[in-house]
């Protein structure tokens, strides 16, 4: 009994391992590409600004930080898309995700009919969030705020869930955002929702 628990023990480590080892590998991939652009910044730029929007009372103010996003709207359109684009020219094996909700080692390897394609899923981001940004629906700019959020969040989850687990990630958007998975896929773009549920083969 002690040695089969001893075993056990060794197995979970070896486990433990190289779990860390493939999160620390994609980690520092997608971080490679990512440091080279602002996206970040101006996400938590827009996200501060979209609040200071919404809550401010006078019209003319308001306005005025609406405008203001607006450029800010359009430098993140072009850093996602230039970063997106860097991105693509990763190899296939690093670009697998596993489907699976928690992350096990080499899955992505060794049932490469369960993942999907992280190249594929940011040129998806990338076009949801230039078609939200450019506003071709013609929203009101407390819906626009909405939607690229939404966006934008959904964007960060397939970033953690790339880097971690679909589990991870959900888990991270309910403690960062209070916002469950299933309403970010209700609340981006129709077009975002039908592309992305297609990558995902939902």
């Amino acid at each position: 009994m002690e040695i089969f628990l001893l075993i056990l023990a060794v197995a979970a480590f070896g486990a433990y391992q190289l779990k860390s080892k493939a999160q620390a590998r994609r980690i520092t991939l997608l971080a490679s590409h990512l440091g080279r652009y602002q996206v970040e910044k101006l996400m938590e730029s827009l996200t501060e600004g979209y609040l200071r929007a919404l809550g401010e009372k006078d019209p003319e103010r308001q306005a005025q930080i609406w405008n203001m996003l607006a450029a800010s709207e359009e430098q993140l359109v072009e850093q996602f898309s230039r970063f997106a684009a860097d991105f693509s020219v990763v190899d296939v094996a690093d670009a697998r995700v596993s489907k699976l909700p928690v992350f096990l080692p080499e899955s992505d390897r060794f049932f490469p009919d369960n993942t999907f394609d992280m190249r594929r899923a940011l040129a998806v981001h990338a076009q949801g969030i230039e078609r939200v940004a450019k506003n071709a629906a013609g929203r009101s700019p407390r819906d626009k705020a909405y939607t690229l959020s939404a966006e934008l969040f959904l964007m960060q989850h397939t970033c953690h869930w790339y880097c971690r687990s679909k589990a991870t990630a959900s888990a991270r958007m309910m403690a960062r955002h209070r916002t469950p998975y299933q309403q970010l896929l209700e609340s981006v773009d129709p077009q975002t929702r039908q592309a992305y549920l297609e990558m995902i083969g939902r």
